[in-house]
This record gives structure tokens, sequence and C-alpha cells, in this order.
């Protein structure tokens, strides 16, 4: 490795992540290692990615194994929202909320537990930030150089057509993909920002359970995270301004697990909307209006689930042509090809489905059309989904709305 000091604040890395103990430590070390020196660039790269989630990794592995010269450019942690911020963490912390929703029914089972569980929230913690860092060496610094790829620790930003700098460095490529992701939504709501709230990028930094949590959005990952922390042992409020939860899914799935929710005791409020969040001294107060109806709640913690943003800015797409969209992120054509023919794109920074075995898929669309002129269409990936509730939600191919709306005929 050369001398060259990554650009990335060593600091600003640590504080998102808490608390840093023995597994963050481990999760740092691996993802995002503060003694780490960017190596000197080799010449012109066949492939330049810019972010290290999914999309990025998949695609710089695959570019590498095939033999491209490529460098990889990681800003933050390597993983990206699977490893740190979605699915590994949300599904450790929804096993153990089963689990503890398993023994709390026991007799149905003709199973004896006794009195209610223990939840040992901190231990849940615990186990959750354990479990991470003892996935994250998969997706590490060390493991992607020994795959032959140039790891970059930094932002990185076009240049110009054929450049883009990271630090005091500038790598020539011959093409780009741009594999940023996106970050929790955030939501203009009065007061909000100066009560503060959590998102599925801090909800895991979590060490003692909120003892009244209010979820606003009632998706995928609203839904989920409302039930494992009800389960465990929080009174959840769900708040919607839709009429029912999880929008995007079959009317009638979703019923079956609304009532789900109702029967373990999670307060729904549905077309409803937050007007305005304060604090007071012992809450966070929820000032909410539901048709004409005003109504507040008071909570310990909010935790705000209504979507992504593409993680857009910083990479001066303008000075290369790419075109993008704010609020839906970079355009692609079906072969994941930007506006500028030498730069792809891949993952949640670009597409609707924004879901780690979907953007893994696009990658290899990218490898084939960026490396051997292939014409790869993502239109022609089939995408299935689940969504980790109890009752699990999932699903292939079209919902019957959804066909109507595209006027595909079904039996």
């Amino acid at each position: 490795m050369s001398s060259t000091a990554p650009e990335a604040n060593n600091k600003s890395i640590q504080s998102l992540l808490s608390p840093m103990d023995e597994h963050n430590e481990q999760l740092v070390d691996n993802v995002h290692p503060l003694d780490w020196r960017n190596p000197k660039p080799k010449g012109r790269y066949n492939l330049v990615v810019i972010g290290a989630g999914t999309a990025g990794l998949v695609t710089a592995a695959g570019a590498a194994g095939l033999g491209a010269r490529v460098a990889l450019i990681e800003r933050n942690l390597m993983g990206g929202d699977c490893l740190n911020v979605g699915c590994v963490p949300s599904k450790t912390l929804i096993s153990s909320s089963r689990l503890a929703s398993t023994l709390r029914r026991g007799a149905e089972f003709g199973i004896e537990a006794g009195s209610p569980p223990n939840v040992n929230f901190p231990a849940v913690m615990a186990r959750v930030r354990r479990i991470r860092a003892g996935i994250s060496s998969h997706d590490s610094a060390k493991r992607f150089s020994d795959l032959g790829v140039d790891v970059f620790i930094g932002q990185g930003s076009f240049e110009s057509s054929d450049t883009i700098r990271v630090g005091e460095q500038s790598l020539k490529f011959k093409k780009a993909v741009i594999a940023t992701g996106a970050r929790a939504a955030a939501l203009p709501i009065e007061g909000l920002e100066e009560v503060g709230y959590l998102t599925n990028e801090t909800v895991f930094n979590l060490t003692a359970l909120p003892k009244r949590l209010a979820v606003i959005g009632a998706g995928p990952i609203g839904g989920e995270l409302a039930q494992a922390f009800q389960r465990l042992g929080s009174s959840v409020t769900l708040i919607n301004n839709k009429d029912h939860i999880l929008p995007k899914e079959d009317e009638n799935a979703a019923a079956i697990l609304q009532d789900v929710f109702i029967r373990e005791g999670i307060s729904l409020l549905l077309g409803t909307e937050v007007t305005k969040v304060e604090a007071s001294a012992e809450a966070k107060v929820i000032h909410c209006r539901t048709g004409s109806n005003q109504s507040r709640i008071e909570v310990d913690q909010i935790l705000v689930a209504v979507g992504r943003a593409p993680n857009v800015e910083g990479l001066n797409l303008e000075a290369v042509g790419v075109d993008y969209d704010p609020r839906h992120g970079v355009k692609v054509d079906d072969n994941l090809r930007t506006s500028n023919s030498r730069i792809f794109a891949a993952g949640d920074i670009c597409m609707k489905h924004k879901f780690t075995h979907a953007a893994d898929f696009a990658a290899r669309t990218v490898i084939q059309n960026a490396l051997f002129f292939g014409r790869k269409k993502l239109s022609a990936l089939t995408i299935p989904w689940c969504t980790y509730t109890s009752p699990e939600i999932a699903h292939v191919g079209l919902y019957p709305s959804q066909a109507k709306e595209q006027g595909v005929e079904m039996d």
C-alpha cells in the first residue's frame, strides 16, 4: 500500500456506529479500516466502481475475476445497507423477536414456559452487532484487495469523461459504474429534526429498549421493525398515511397481517398524517391528523421508515453529462447505461426495486454490458421479494392490480 491516507473522516465513521465495542471495532476494521492506505492508481482501469454496497461489490469482484483491472471506491462502510443497516441486523433482530413471541405462546404448543420470557434487550443488540461483525469479513477491504481489486477509501467524484478523483488521486477509467445506493428519506415535519428520530441507519445503535415507540411509515421496513419491537417489549404505535399497512403488497395479504398486528398489541393509526413533533419534559409528542380529528401521542423514540433517497450528492454528475433526479436517482436505460455511454449504474441509486438480490443481479447485467458489449436487459429479470413479518408476505411477478394497470390479461 502507498502512504496516501484516505480522505474520509475516521471520527465521522465511528460516529455512525454505537457503542464502539469489540463487535463494532471488528466491523470497522473490516469495512472501513482506520489505518487503510489507498493504493497508487495503476494506469487506466477497465472499470472504476463508486460505491461498495451489494451492487458495487458484485460488480467489482465479478469484473476482477474475469481479468479486468478494477478500482472500487467507498466513502463510508463497505457492505452498504445490507450488511450494516439493512438485511443482516434487521433479520437478526427479527429472529430474537420471533423467539420471544414463541416463548410467550408456549402453552399453545403444549409447552409450559412459566412466566413470560425476560427480554434482555442489551444482549439482543449485542448479538446483532456480533453477527454483523462476524459476517463483515466477506465485504472487507482486505478481501477485495486480495481479489485483485484496488480499494480506495474516500469520496469519489467525476472530474472528466474518463477520470474520477479520490482525495488527491485521479483514477482513469474506460468504463465506470455508479453504485452509491440510497439512504433513509427524511420527512418535512415541523419539529422532527429538532426533537430527533431514528431511521434504519441508527435504530441498531440502540442499547436500551424504548418503552414507547412510534413508527412512521408502514412499508416493509416500518412493518418489520414495528412488529419486532412490539414482540421485544416496546409499546408500538404504527402511523401510516394510507388506510392500510404495506400498501405495495396485495390488499388481502396485508389485511391478514394487519389483523395480526392488532392482536399482538400494535396500535395502528391509519390514514393519518403527522403534523408536528415537539419535546416535553419526559417524552416526544407527536401531533396527528386523521381526517378531521386531531390527536397526540407521547413516545420515547420515533422511528421514521418512509422510503429511500438516492445518494447522488458529491458525484459531480453534471461534469460527465449523467442525467439524474434528486428524488429518483440516476437515470438509466434497460441496459443500465446512463446518458453517458461510458458510465453505468446499478442498485438503489437507479432502480425501482431496492433489494439486495436485485442489486446483485443488476451488477451481473452491468458486468456483461460494460465489459463485453452485451445487450443484457434489466427488464428480463423476474424479481421476487419478501417482507419478513410474521406471517411473511412474499410474491413473484405481478399482482392482479399491477397486471390491470399494465393491460395484462389474467385468467
